[in-house]
């Protein structure tokens, strides 16, 4: 039965058998995927995919890769198809921001935004600030030139071109992948002043709509970071990131280490990520070893098992939402940037890469008409072949389908459009204006 089945509304089918978790997502009162057996899947080796498994290992063999060190995971629908090393914790390298996605998941809801609250001390008249300007970040990692740009522009609209006062940077607020404090506000006053602007600064406010302002607002007092503020300022101005969704699609899309440390920092640190991962995708703690949430260091260790529970787990996350999966995933066919340059895998095929120094990873779904959606995880550890490695990925994949068809429908890719960077309908004035 199961073979005849898509993987999705196979999952439905469980789902609606052992109830459907609560809204939003809770470690204490989810489904318990192993006492329902979800991930202790039975095995049904598929001769296709156990040939074509030996076949890539015994090619990696001839390579000199060592085959010890490597881990495959094939399923479809409740089905373990081949399996070499699957529950081994491996060094994963960027596999980890699967693990990071889930949990930023957890921790908000789909739609959330950051804030940026920009307030003010003193009196405004003129196009003069009299007093400070300070800017309280939340943790947005998607702040970047235009964001600025337009912030600059909302000071600008209120009569502010001159600040006699200093620039008072506060919370957690990072610039253009940039977490430290002193070069975000550096970088923050660069923007604000378009006689300042670098080459790379023209080139991202060109990609924003034509006739966008130029904004100019000047400090005169000089910058400081702080972590607690002594007076108590006004708010002037409220900047809300692009959605959650969107900021992972960023991440996983350009697998950017910046966002996914910052995003693990706001959950609660590289422990609670693991946590949250392991206990959401219903697989042992032992499966997956965080030290960071990006997958820099080949401590970071996940099993090929728990990488492709975890994208299960994230499918079933969004179950009922207007979002899929393949709306934080790069997936072939379709997006032509980031880490999908370079790649030869069939069209439809959503995938997260990870590489490292002698590690290559790759996990994903293959859509096929055979067996549905195939869920896999390939992990190579032991060869600093990087490309060669990925060359051998890909051929599995290709030869997969190929023995069971394509269909890139199935998984149902309906991405959409991207949140416009530096939008100024996400910027609001504060209750309360300074006096003039």
């Amino acid at each position: 039965m199961w073979k005849t089945i898509a993987a999705a509304g196979l999952f439905g089918w469980a789902l609606n058998l052992w109830g459907p978790p609560p809204e939003p997502l809770r470690l204490t009162a989810q489904l318990n995927w192993q006492e329902a057996a979800f991930f202790q899947l039975p095995a049904e080796p598929d001769p296709t995919a156990e040939r074509l498994v030996k076949q890539y290992l015994q090619d990696l063999a001839t390579l000199g890769v060592p085959t010890e060190q490597q881990g495959v995971w094939l399923q479809a629908d409740l089905t373990r198809l081949a399996v070499y090393n699957g529950e081994q914790p491996l060094a994963a390298a960027s596999l980890t921001k699967i693990a990071t996605t889930l949990a930023a998941l957890h921790e908000w809801d789909l739609e959330h935004r950051f804030e940026t609250r920009v307030l003010v001390t003193g009196s405004v008249q003129d196009g003069r600030l009299d007093g400070d300007l300070i800017v309280q970040g939340s943790g947005n990692p998607l702040f970047v030139w235009e964001e600025a740009i337009a912030l600059g522009n909302a000071l600008n609209d209120l009569d502010i071109r001159e600040v006699t006062g200093r620039l008072i940077v506060t919370g957690r607020f990072y610039m253009n992948f940039r977490t430290e404090p002193e070069i975000a506000g550096e970088q923050l006053q660069q923007a604000w002043q378009s006689d300042r602007w670098s080459a790379e600064i023209e080139r991202q406010y060109a990609l924003m709509p034509p006739g966008t302002p130029r904004p100019q607002v000047a400090i005169a007092g000089g910058m400081t970071v702080t972590e607690q503020l002594t007076a108590e300022p006004i708010l002037l101005l409220s900047h809300q990131s692009v959605t959650l969704v969107e900021i992972l699609k960023q991440m996983n899309l350009y697998s950017n280490n910046v966002m996914a440390e910052v995003l693990a920092e706001s959950v609660g640190g590289a422990a609670r990520v693991a946590a949250i991962a392991a206990d959401t995708a219903g697989v042992e703690a032992s499966e997956i070893q965080l030290i960071n949430g990006s997958g820099l260091g080949t401590e970071n260790r996940i099993s090929p098992r728990a990488s492709v529970a975890m994208l299960v787990a994230l499918q079933e996350r969004l179950r009922g939402y207007p979002y899929a999966t393949t709306d934080l995933f790069p997936v072939a066919g379709r997006d032509h940037i980031g880490t999908m340059r370079g790649r030869n895998v069939p069209p439809g095929t959503a995938l997260k890469t990870g590489t490292l120094n002698q590690v290559s990873a790759l996990a994903g779904w293959l859509p096929t008409r055979d067996r549905g959606l195939v869920w896999f995880a390939l992990i190579n550890n032991g060869s600093s072949r990087i490309s060669t490695l990925r060359v051998e990925q890909d051929r599995l994949l290709r030869r997969l389908a190929e023995a069971w068809g394509s269909d890139p429908a199935l998984n149902g890719s309906s991405l959409k459009p991207d949140e416009p960077l530096g939008d100024p309908s996400r910027i609001s004035t504060g209750s309360s204006a300074p006096p003039n």
